[in-house]
């Protein structure tokens, strides 16, 4: 579902202002800045600034400017947002964006602290969020755990250790800490990663494909097992045996790696762990002069931003990203009021998108079947 212009502005100012980014009594940009900024026309501006105002969140003064407002109401909870990989990956961004339009609704806070794309040490940079919210005594903190790192599942498990002595509620956003069956006893918000490894395979093997790949990069989070189940489910399904060499972990933009894995393998498509992996590997097959999709067929998982832009537009699953971002703030508030619930899994279904990098000529978006 499409954004309109100034709903896409006012989500962005109301997620500047729930962050901190503007302080309360904090001047906003001039109509003017945000007109340049966002490439549009004042009235859709000021129809933004309208919608903000009337959630009470900023003060429009003629001839002063806009100024974000001081809730009427004492604030509720205040809770902690620790995603290491939030200006990396970019499917956090949509959801963030969701729990802070909740979060004010709620008149609850969100707090998290700086972090460094590409960082060094991020399990340095997020044991330092954790014990800033400890020492802020936070009602809750949503954590998205580490991964891509050696010492990732280590910090993990320290950083809830430390969270559960402080006796503060979490819930994991996107993924648990263990691959299946193992499960926390953590409540998780995301989608089904197995059902979406599923649909996305299922529908090449629908158009034609029989040798159908699986890449993923060394380390990744336990999403990644859940959709190469997926995937597997549906070769078995139609009657294929996945072979070993047709799934592998490896660097994406390693083109010797990707052209030892195509020789090796002989697959005809190939299932990427997220959009992310696939843009690099389109990139390493660009290099390599193998062009998708007439010598192989590609399909991601999350959609982000990029997928529709890349040189050949990705068929993907798109993640309810809305829907997630609230599920998560409703979440986290009954852990809060009832910290003795069971622990929850609540996953959303993707749809499927269909463009160009599967070879398929019925572009569009395609619900998933229910019972995968």
């Amino acid at each position: 579902m499409s954004t309109s212009k100034h709903q896409k502005i006012a989500d962005e100012l109301r997620f500047a202002i729930a962050s901190g980014r503007y302080a309360e009594g904090e001047r906003l940009p001039t109509e003017a800045q945000l007109v340049e900024q966002y490439s549009t026309s004042r009235p859709t501006v000021a129809r933004a600034l309208r919608e903000l105002q009337h959630e009470g969140l900023i003060d429009r003064r003629a001839g002063s400017g806009t100024y974000v407002r001081k809730p009427e109401s004492e604030p509720g909870l205040l809770f902690g947002l620790l995603i290491p990989s939030l200006g990396e990956t970019e499917i956090f961004e949509p959801i963030c964006r969701e729990m802070a339009r909740s979060s004010q609704s709620a008149h609850h806070a969100l707090l998290w602290p700086s972090s460094t794309p590409g960082s060094e040490n991020p399990s340095e940079e997020a044991w330092q969020a954790c014990q800033q919210f400890i020492a802020r005594k936070v009602a809750g903190v949503f954590f998205a755990p580490l991964e891509l790192t050696p010492s990732g599942q280590g910090t993990n498990e320290h950083i809830l250790s430390a969270l559960d002595a402080a006796r503060i509620p979490v819930v994991l956003l996107d993924r648990d800490l263990y691959p299946f069956p193992r499960r926390s006893r953590y409540d998780r918000v995301g989608i089904d990663n197995r059902a979406a490894g599923y649909i996305v395979t299922d529908h090449l093997l629908q158009n034609g494909c029989q040798r159908i790949g699986f890449f993923s990069r060394p380390l990744s989070a336990e999403t990644v097992a859940a959709r190469l189940a997926g995937y597997r489910e549906a070769l078995n399904q139609h009657g294929i045996q996945p072979q070993p060499a047709w799934a592998v972990e490896g660097d994406p933009t390693d083109s010797a790696f990707v052209q030892r894995f195509l020789d090796t393998s002989g697959v005809e498509a190939i299932v990427c762990a997220n959009d992310l992996t696939a843009a690099q590997l389109m990139r390493s097959l660009e290099v390599l002069g193998i062009t998708v999709p007439h010598d192989v067929r590609l399909v991601g998982i999350d959609d982000v931003k990029y997928a529709s832009m890349l040189r050949v537009p990705l068929t993907t699953m798109r993640q309810p990203c809305a829907q997630i971002g609230a599920a998560a703030m409703r979440a986290l508030t009954e852990r809060v009021a009832s910290p003795d619930l069971p622990p929850r899994d609540i996953l959303f279904q993707c749809d499927l998108v269909v463009r160009d990098s599967c070879g398929t000529k019925s572009p569009g978006v395609h619900s998933a079947p229910a019972g995968n």
